[in-house]
């Protein structure tokens, strides 16, 4: 099975677009006529839904954010108004986890998880998985819609699931049930290859042909050694609750836009315009409903705080026709030295250089402060180490920055001019910050 779905992945562009418009079309009278907001939206900003036309339409449209759903449900609102169908028609009801703010509230349908299973399907498909495989899902069963709706797509293609929730699972689990592929994070999987080999069972011998990495942004070196450890190449894929979800193929090109179900656009907050294939902007994104279809929850130039380029628009090697973006990471990870811009894959970036990876676990953390005397900022970074004592630690930190520079050479500047300052600290495995805190660890953390 080399396509879930022939027929639309492989659409020529032209009837790809037309498609598109068709869907645009049909989505913009149904937020008109079924959702509160969008009701009130149009008549704000005196648009007439019947004037989007065309996806390049939808360009001249205001773009909301989080903030604007937060506004607009309870406890700001009296009721939820971004929902689009009446209560007795909403199948589940979620929460996204809350990290920025009051937790954001969608409402699915029953037809909205084929939909979501349907993106993941197509991704699945495309990195080799069929029926037989077994899979160890170490995702949350929860409000979050990302493990249920691989678990929907697995049913779709045949696959067998094994539902851990985390990748704190028992080894045991993979010497008798034998998986052949697992879902997590880069560090996940690379916390369960340590324990795999503390209990006598090497990685690259078990049952695993192939992982995906999902949940979160990461730097393409840690992807790299993620593979080295295990043996078997690692996929990307990107979701979120709000309907994202993109997976790379076996060409490992960049990851597949399912552009049917989903119309993506690029946006500069600072310029407050759209930008151009080959530039980096925010992900704003809108609902695409097939025609005849109804919907629980539908956006419509949604700015998603994630952060990506557009690749090509040109037909993959795989024979797929949909465009391809590049690894998406978080606006929110991003902060400003002076007015450079860092985010946490960069850190990443110099921690995994190869050669450090001979004394390094890969887990790290990294702090900003402003140091009020000298006037300049300092970076501290925390470096998860398998013996500090014996860890070359020149060349760690000479690898760092270098990797480092090179991706921003504009901190090298301020590096030289005595305006950034670089501390590192070498610890003991389960020592670091991180590990003493609940939740999703926080990897780059402003602390002026």
């Amino acid at each position: 099975m080399r396509y879930y779905n022939p027929d639309i992945e492989t659409m020529p562009r032209e009837d790809l677009d037309a498609l598109i418009d068709e869907r645009v079309r049909y989505t913009v009278a149904y937020a008109a006529a079924n959702s509160p907001f969008y009701r009130k939206w149009f008549d704000d900003n005196r648009i007439n839904p019947a004037d989007v036309r065309e996806h390049e339409n939808l360009l001249d449209l205001p773009v909301i954010s989080g903030a604007t759903i937060r506004e607009n449900q309870p406890p700001v609102a009296d009721r939820y108004l971004f929902k689009s169908a009446p209560c007795e028609d909403i199948f589940t009801i979620h929460e996204t986890s809350g990290t920025s703010g009051t937790p954001k509230a969608f409402f699915l349908m029953w037809n909205d998880w084929q939909r979501y299973a349907a993106k993941y399907a197509r991704s699945f498909v495309a990195q080799g998985f069929a029926k037989g495989d077994r899979v160890a899902v170490c995702a949350s069963y929860g409000m979050n819609v990302g493990a249920n709706t691989m678990t929907l797509a697995a049913q779709s293609i045949g696959f067998t699931i094994i539902p851990e929730g985390k990748c704190t699972f028992p080894v045991r689990v993979m010497k008798h049930l034998q998986p052949t592929a697992i879902v997590g994070s880069v560090f996940k999987l690379l916390r369960l290859a340590r324990r795999m080999e503390e209990e006598g069972l090497d990685p690259q011998e078990s049952s695993i042909t192939k992982l995906i990495v999902g949940g979160e942004s990461f730097a393409e070196e840690s992807r790299r050694y993620l593979d080295e450890v295990w043996g078997v190449p690692c996929y990307n894929t990107y979701g979120s609750t709000e309907g994202t979800m993109c997976g790379e193929c076996t060409e490992l090109a960049g990851l597949h836009v399912p552009e049917d179900l989903v119309h993506m656009d690029l946006y500069n907050p600072k310029l407050q315009d759209f930008v151009k294939d080959g530039e980096q902007g925010r992900i704003v994104l809108t609902t695409l409903l097939p025609v005849g279809e109804r919907t629980g929850n539908l956006l419509i130039n949604y700015d998603t705080d994630d952060v990506t380029t557009v690749l090509t628009r040109e037909q993959c090697p795989c024979g797929r026709t949909h465009m391809r973006i590049d690894n998406p990471h978080r606006e929110a990870e991003t902060i400003y030295i002076a007015d450079v811009p860092v985010n946490r894959v960069d850190i990443e970036k110099g921690v995994f250089q190869r050669e450090n990876m001979e004394y390094l676990s890969g887990e790290y953390e990294a702090f900003v402060y402003f140091d009020p005397d000298e006037g300049r900022a300092i970076l501290r970074v925390s470096l998860e180490s398998h013996d500090p004592d014996r860890c070359n630690r020149n060349l760690v930190k000479e690898n760092f920055m270098q990797a480092l520079f090179r991706e921003k050479p504009a901190l090298a500047r301020l590096h030289s001019e005595g305006e950034l300052e670089f501390v590192y600290n070498f610890s003991n495995e389960g020592d670091l910050e991180l590990y003493r805190l609940k939740g999703r660890p926080k990897r780059l953390v402003d602390r002026r």
